[in-house]
């Protein structure tokens, strides 16, 4: 049989199938990611065997193709997120990605140590892995477009970028207690530096590059009529430039890529105002006018951002695609070990007890309503950011630990895929026709 003709046959097909069936898909309580699961469960071993993964003799190269997808999507997100700096939209975010996340960690360390009698690293590299909730798979959630400021998108949103650099820290802490000796950890003041500096660092680069960037290409198109077109290599440049920076002075990428999009989104605002969306202010510009428009001092910043986010939002698919169908054949080699009580009672509890109450005791207080609350604890998917840190679990800490957390955290994220799929669209109509004056998502 010729595997490649194969290959080409089946990924040809899903690409069409995905652009006939979009409407489609749209209409019913299901997400572009459940089909890429799904198939690739069917092409795994647990099917035809047209691959076959293997989580600990391929992990490198998994890693990193999952490292070099996600930056991509925390770019996206970050564009979208347009409010001020000062604007109470952030402290929502803020809450989920930080006070939310480590209520997550903490309680699920807990659950792991009491409930399923694993020892403290593990129950922390458990609970770092599933903290943070997912940048690619939450396509539904976000803002709709640059500018929009419901709260409950805007939220998830900033969650989800910002959170998958947050969590690294704690599952370096993880890695290293399951590595440590009976001793315990050899320089715990050193190790604490290093993660506080991982962060500081990260947020220092991403804010800088993502600002001078802007500025920079900006002001090239203004005044020289340079940095025209190729707005995918600037968008691309930018992100792994950012990240290699960053990786460099040993920070958290993650994080600082999420921030550069941020900041490349606050130039814009700063630029264009608040008085129309970037979106509403290039809509009239035709093909034939666009690259005079590029270089209007009132339209240069608005196209520059909408043109980056559009191609980060176009990579962005593919990316879910190829990575979900990876994860798809890798669920399909282990959905055995999947099904014991050990990974359905850790994903029960933390889809309907862990992520609940950290949500609702991080939003005490805040300006959102109790729907918005509930919404917001039960829409916590996980998926390609708690695939990675099981990949670098698996390069750095030892392999029983590993194999004894593999299957929880991969049946963490099929049972989201699916649980959170099925939901999200129903209750995001609803939350939208409960509001005063109803209207439509």
């Amino acid at each position: 049989m010729n595997i490649e003709a194969i290959w080409f046959l089946l990924i040809g097909a899903l690409f069409v199938l995905m652009a006939l069936a979009k409407r489609f898909i749209d209409a019913l309580p299901m997400t572009g990611a459940m089909v890429y699961l799904a198939v690739g469960f069917v092409i795994g071993p647990a099917g035809f065997g047209l691959i076959r993964l293997d989580l600990f003799e391929d992990r490198h190269v998994l890693r990193l193709i999952t490292e070099a997808a996600l930056p991509i999507s925390l770019f996206a997100i970050g564009m979208h997120l347009r409010a001020a700096c000062g604007h109470p939209l952030w402290r929502l975010p803020l809450r989920l990605a930080a006070p939310a996340m480590m209520l997550t960690i903490g309680l699920m360390t807990a659950v792991g140590h009491f409930a399923l009698g694993l020892a403290w690293g593990p129950s922390v590299l458990l609970a770092a892995a599933l903290a943070p909730t997912d940048p690619v798979l939450a396509n539904e959630l976000r803002p709709r477009e640059a500018g929009d400021d419901e709260p409950l998108r805007f939220a998830l949103s900033g969650e989800g970028g910002a959170n998958d650099g947050a969590a690294f820290p704690f599952v370096v802490l993880g890695i290293a207690l399951c590595n440590a000796g009976p001793g315990g950890l050899d320089a715990p003041w050193t190790l604490a530096g290093t993660l506080v500096w991982g962060v500081a660092v990260a947020i220092a680069i991403g804010w800088l590059m993502g600002t001078f960037s802007e500025r920079l290409f900006a002001t090239l198109r203004i005044r020289y009529g340079n940095a025209l077109g190729l707005d995918e290599f600037l968008s691309l440049g930018l992100i792994a430039l950012c990240y290699g920076a960053t990786l460099l002075v040993h920070g958290f990428g993650f994080l600082a890529v999420f921030c550069a999009g941020v900041a490349l989104r606050q130039q814009e605002l700063r630029a264009t105002g608040n008085a129309r969306s970037p979106r509403a202010a290039v809509q009239d510009v035709t093909p034939a006018d666009h690259e005079e428009s590029s270089q209007d001092p009132e339209l240069a910043h608005a196209h520059l951002a909408e043109s980056m986010m559009a191609t980060s939002v176009g990579l962005e698919r593919f990316v879910e695609l190829a990575l979900m169908l990876i994860i798809g054949c890798v669920v399909s080699a282990y959905w055995r070990d999947m099904l014991g009580w050990t990974p359905l009672i850790a994903t029960a509890v933390l889809f309907v007890a862990v992520r609940p109450v950290s949500v609702m005791l991080a939003l005490a207080g805040s300006a959102t309503d109790r729907r918005q609350r509930w919404l917001a604890g039960w829409l916590g998917i996980r998926g390609v950011g708690t695939f990675y840190y099981l990949l670098l679990a698996m390069e750095q800490a030892p392999r029983d630990v590993t194999q004894l957390l593999a299957p929880v955290l991969l049946a963490a994220i099929a049972g989201s895929v699916l649980a959170h799929g099925v939901s999200a669209s129903p209750l995001l109509n609803w939350y939208y026709r409960s509001r005063p004056g109803g209207g439509a998502s």
